[in-house]
């Protein structure tokens, strides 16, 4: 009797969850359904209607118009996810590892960075910016850097400090340093953290706007704002507008997709645990 309830309870969860997850589906069964459709059939009142034929040449359209800037946002996103990436990987071991005077005090003021707007700094950021001539990718790159050394600090100092610390004493009897401990001991057994937050740091990247369109121009745009452009001022053609949000989504979806078991993985090593 008990265990049938138990199963009963069980099961009945399962209906608010189903409920959520087609709830957060909906705008995305609008996109595709909108993006196979002609600009005739683009309705408010038949948005939920399904196509009346699958044609890719909203995709085609999107594409032309979107491949440049997807370009930019691949060569801006991977330098800035591997960079900061591995910054927080060094700044994790040095804090976790490596106990100096003033780390507990240092430690906080970097994740103090997780806690300032972009919004807040954005004139005193771009008049820098534009002073020292970092402008377009490279200056996204260094934006996302910098905004990324505080989770990625906090990731791997979390992970490090979960580890024991005679697997260090035992490296140091072995003669290795500091630099030999972290290079040859801490390094290859951090993938599941370096998932963690390459995964974070893409998608972070990738779906910035606010500092993509205030750092580059219509040569180098990445791909949040060339989509936003996409709209005309007089009549915006959503079909296209829908296909090229799918393509602009589709880089974090596969990356999501292909990875999310290590990122899961990499979650429960106590990656973000502290």
């Amino acid at each position: 009797m008990l265990k049938n309830l138990k199963l009963q309870k069980k099961h009945g969860l399962y209906i608010p969850l189903i409920g959520m997850a087609i709830f957060y589906l909906l705008p995305m069964y609008v996109m595709l359904a909108t993006g196979f459709k002609s600009f005739a059939e683009v309705d408010l009142k038949t948005m939920w209607n399904l196509p009346q034929g699958i044609a890719f040449d909203n995709y085609i359209e999107a594409y032309a118009k979107l491949a440049p800037s997807l370009w930019s946002s691949a060569k801006m996103v991977v330098p800035a996810a591997l960079i900061s990436s591995m910054l927080g990987s060094l700044n994790g071991f040095i804090l976790a590892k490596w106990k100096f005077k003033g780390a507990d005090i240092i430690f906080p003021l970097i994740l103090f960075g997780m806690f300032i707007p972009y919004q807040s700094i954005l004139i005193p950021f771009v008049q820098f910016m534009n002073a020292v001539g970092l402008t377009g990718i490279p200056g996204l790159i260094i934006a996302h850097v910098i905004y990324g050394i505080p989770i990625t600090t906090l990731t791997f100092r979390n992970y490090y400090a979960s580890l024991p610390q005679e697997l260090l004493e035992a490296a140091k009897i072995d003669g290795a340093d500091m630099l030999g401990i972290y290079r040859h001991i801490l390094l290859p057994i951090s993938m599941p953290s370096f998932v963690v937050v390459l995964i974070w740091q893409f998608t972070s990247a990738w779906n910035d706007f606010l500092f993509a369109v205030i750092l580059t121009s219509n040569t180098d745009w990445p791909v949040t704002v060339a989509l936003n452009n996409m709209a005309g001022s007089q009549i915006i053609s959503w079909n296209v507008q829908m296909a090229g949000s799918l393509l602009a989504a589709l880089p974090t979806l596969l990356v999501y997709i292909l990875l999310g078991r290590y990122f899961l993985r990499g979650l429960l090593a106590g990656s973000l645990k502290g």
